[in-house]
Formats: structure tokens, C-alpha cells, sequence
């Protein structure tokens, strides 16, 4: 069970790059550990670390400037192998969102599964983001999943995305798929036990 998601108002951390790949969120070489724990310690890793293994202060997440629940990427976010982990990674670190105008579906449906809401906008909604956040690091995003609408809250512009039906419902109710089971478990029983006495 997870954190239930209705409305989050944020700063953000922009990531304005294409075609971001789970090899690029969480490199290969963390992917021996089978519990979430520990993931956000290396999300982007490589572009956060040197060789040296010390911070890049030019990578956005070292320098001081942006911070928040909402990650804001650029189009085709996701793509690559499906290793779940990348989801985990960024869940891990502290986002509870991501925005982009594109993501790839296994990752797509490796966030929801795992409590973090991928919000697909359009590009030009996007790149007003990314402007935004440019003249003032302290903007908000509101993603509001009730009304499955999130606003600009630097610009007052606002768009409608788009979620399956049922994810969102376990979103907002904090609910994974088992959790959801379970709590349905006096109709699953109330069920086999009409069927049995058939």
C-alpha cells in the first residue's frame, strides 16, 4: 500500500531531455537487489556521480536550485529495457509525479503499478513547463487526479490527461493491484461460495 494521491501542488525538477532510457534512470549494475529499498540513492547515477564518484554540481538533482515531487522530462521518457526498478528509483528518490509529453508504455505502466502518477501533456503544454521553471525554480506544477487535470500554477495554464480508469481509482485510494484484491476478499468469498453451491 502506498501514499493515496489526490491533489499535488509542487516545485518541480526539470529534466529537459528525449529519449531518457531505465539504463540512464538506474544503470544496470543496481539491479541485483529484488526489494525497492535503496533505489533512489542511484537514480541517474551516472549523470549524477563522476567517475570519482563525487556529485556533478552541473546535474540538476546536485545543484541546489530545483526541488520538489514532480519530475518534468522530455518526450519519450521511460524507453528501453522494462526493468520495474526505474520506477522504484524514482519513487524511491522522492517523486511522486512525472510529467513528459511522451513515455513508454511498460515504463507507463511500471509507474502506476508502483504509485507514482505519469502525467502525459502536450508539447507545447510541456515546453511552458520548462520555460516556467526556467525564469523561477520556486514555480508550481497542480496535479489534481480527481479531476485528472494539471495546472501551470506559474502561467494559470491548465490541460486534462488522461489514466486508466482503474489505476487511477487504486491511486486514489492508496491501493496496489493486490491491495485492491484484498480489499474485496468478502465478495471474492461471498462469490466462490454462491458458485460452490451451484
Amino acid at each position: 500500500m502506498s501514499a493515496k494521491f489526490n491533489k499535488l501542488t509542487s516545485t518541480v525538477v526539470p529534466l529537459p531531455l528525449e529519449n531518457v532510457d531505465t539504463d540512464q534512470i538506474i544503470p544496470a549494475r543496481f539491479l541485483k537487489a529484488t526489494t525497492r529499498e535503496g533505489f533512489g540513492d542511484h537514480l541517474f547515477c551516472d549523470w549524477r556521480y563522476g567517475r570519482d564518484g563525487k556529485p556533478n554540481p552541473d546535474f540538476v538533482l546536485n545543484g541546489g536550485v530545483y526541488r520538489g515531487e514532480i519530475l518534468v522530462a522530455g518526450k519519450n521518457f521511460g524507453c528501453g529495457s522494462s526493468r520495474e526498478h526505474a520506477a522504484w528509483a524514482i519513487a524511491g528518490y522522492g517523486f511522486r509525479a512525472v510529467v513528459s509529453s511522451f513515455f513508454a508504455d511498460i515504463f507507463k505502466g511500471n509507474a502506476l503499478n508502483n504509485g507514482l502518477l505519469p502525467v502525459v501533456v502536450t508539447p507545447a503544454f510541456l515546453a511552458g513547463i520548462f520555460d516556467a521553471a526556467d525564469a523561477d525554480p520556486h514555480m508550481t506544477l497542480t496535479v489534481d487526479l480527481e479531476r485528472c487535470r494539471i495546472t501551470n500554477n506559474a502561467t494559470g495554464l491548465a490541460e486534462s490527461f488522461e489514466i486508466n480508469a482503474f489505476k487511477r481509482d487504486c491511486l486514489l485510494q492508496g491501493l496496489d493491484d493486490i491491495d485492491w484484491l484484498l480489499s474485496r476478499k468478502d465478495r471474492i468469498e461471498a462469490y466462490e461460495a454462491q458458485r460452490s453451491g451451484l
